[in-house]
C-alpha cells in the first residue's frame, strides 16, 4: 500500500491548507507522512504557516487516523488520484497549486496522463454567438482528429459544444468539474456526461456528491489550464471566468489562443482584449494545427508571455461582508493565497469564489505562485 496517499488525503482535510501551501509543506519535508509527524517548531519553518494555523494543524493531527481515513474515504470514492501515485497527471504536478486529490470516473489513457498524448483545453462564455459555437465544434474535431485530446469543463456554452464536437468526431474529450464526478451540472448536460463517462473521463477536486457551488468554479479552471498543452479562449466578454483560465495558462508557461470577432459583439471584446495583450490570434484551422504542433515540451523552461496588465484601481463599491473580508486581507504587496485563507477564516472555496469576483471588478490582481495583490 502506497502509504503516501493517505496523508495526502488527511492533510487535504486540514481547514486552511490548501493547495499551494499543502505544496510547500511536501517540498519542505519530502513526504507528507514526515511533514504528518513533525513537531510544531519546524512546521513554522514552511512559509505560510503561522499562529492562525498551526493551531488547526495540530488539532486535525490529533482527530485524524491517516491510514483509516484512507480506507473509509475509499469506500465512497475508490477511483482517486493523489499526486503520490505514478498515475496521477504530470502537468498537473508542475503547477504551484496541484489537486491534492483527484477524482476521476470514465475511461483513463494514461499516455494523457504521462503528457505523451497532448492535451487542449478550450473555454468560453456559456452565452457564445453562433460564431462562436460553429468554430468551437469545427476546431474540437479537427483537433481530436489529429490526436489531441480536448478539455473543458461541461458547463453551458463554449464547454458543452467543446466537448460534443470531440466526441462527434470520435475523440476523447476531458470534462473538469466544479461538482463531484457523480454530479451532473448543469441538469441539461445529462446525456453528455453519460457519453463522457463512457467514452472520456470525467475529472474533480471534490469528493462524490458535492453539488455545484460558484466558489468551485475558479478553481476549477486552474485544473484546466494545468492539464492542457495549450489553451483556446473561444469567445469571452471583458467579465469572464474564461480569461482566468487564460490567465492561469500564461502563469504556467501554456500558450493562449484566442478567436477574433468584432468588437460590437460582447462575447468578442475579452478575446480581443487578449489578442491586444499577447495571446496568439486563431485565423485558420490549418494555421493553429501547425501551431499547436510546434509546441515545445514543456521540461524545457518556456517563455511566458505577459499577456496580462494590472488593471487600473477604480473606487472601492459596495461589496459583501465576506468580499470586503477578503479585500481587506489583500495589500500592495504580494499575499500568497494560503495566507488569505487564514486572514479572513474562510474556507478555500469561499476565497476563490471572492477572488474570482474581485478579479473581475479589478480589485484585486493575481500574480505568479498564486498571490494577490492590491492595484496601486
Amino acid at each position: 500500500m502506497n502509504q503516501e496517499r493517505a496523508y495526502w488525503l488527511a492533510w487535504s482535510k486540514v481547514k486552511g491548507v490548501g493547495p499551494v501551501l499543502l505544496k510547500r509543506i511536501e517540498q519542505h519535508f519530502g513526504s507528507l507522512q514526515t511533514a504528518w509527524k513533525a513537531n510544531k517548531q519546524d512546521l513554522t519553518q514552511v512559509e505560510g504557516i503561522g499562529f492562525k494555523s498551526l493551531p488547526k494543524i495540530i488539532e486535525t493531527r490529533s482527530q485524524i487516523n491517516p491510514i483509516q481515513l484512507l480506507e473509509e474515504h475509499s469506500q465512497k470514492n475508490p477511483f482517486f488520484w493523489t499526486p503520490a501515485d505514478t498515475d496521477y497527471p504530470h502537468l498537473l504536478k508542475e503547477i504551484p497549486s496541484p489537486p491534492p486529490i483527484l477524482y476521476y470516473e470514465g475511461q483513463v489513457n494514461l499516455q494523457e496522463n504521462q503528457g505523451i498524448t497532448p492535451a487542449i483545453g478550450i473555454v468560453g462564455t456559456r452565452y457564445p454567438t453562433e460564431h462562436g459555437r460553429r468554430w468551437t465544434h469545427n476546431i474540437s474535431m479537427a483537433l481530436v482528429k489529429h490526436g489531441f485530446t480536448v478539455i473543458s469543463g461541461m458547463a453551458a456554452g463554449i464547454d458543452g459544444v467543446a466537448h460534443q464536437g470531440a466526441l462527434q468526431a470520435e475523440g476523447r474529450t476531458l470534462a473538469v468539474l466544479g461538482t463531484g464526478v457523480d454530479i451532473v451540472y448543469p441538469s441539461s448536460h445529462r446525456q453528455l456526461h453519460r457519453n463522457i463517462q463512457k467514452k472520456g473521463l470525467l475529472l474533480s477536486e471534490y469528493p462524490a456528491g458535492t453539488p455545484g457551488d460558484r466558489s468551485h468554479f475558479p478553481a476549477r479552471n486552474r485544473i484546466i489550464a494545468g492539464l492542457s498543452r495549450a489553451v483556446l479562449v473561444m469567445e469571452a466578454p471583458e467579465k469572464s471566468g474564461a480569461l482566468i483560465t487564460a490567465r492561469y495558462a500564461n502563469e504556467f508557461g501554456r500558450d493562449v489562443y484566442t478567436l477574433p470577432n468584432s468588437p460590437d459583439v460582447k462575447q468578442a471584446r475579452g478575446c480581443l482584449r487578449l489578442i491586444h495583450d499577447g495571446a496568439e490570434m486563431i485565423v485558420t484551422q490549418e494555421e493553429l494545427l501547425e501551431m499547436l504542433g510546434a509546441i515545445p515540451n514543456l521540461d524545457q523552461t518556456a517563455k511566458q508571455l505577459s499577456i496580462f496588465e494590472s488593471p487600473k484601481a477604480k473606487p472601492l463599491p459596495n461589496l459583501a461582508p465576506d468580499l470586503l473580508k477578503i479585500l481587506q486581507s489583500i495589500n500592495s504587496e504580494e499575499t500568497p493565497f494560503d495566507l488569505i485563507v487564514q486572514k479572513t477564516g474562510l474556507s478555500s472555496g469561499e476565497v476563490s469564489g471572492g477572488l474570482l469576483q474581485l478579479e473581475l471588478e479589478g480589485l484585486v490582481t493575481q500574480l505568479p505562485g498564486m498571490r494577490y495583490q492590491r492595484p496601486s
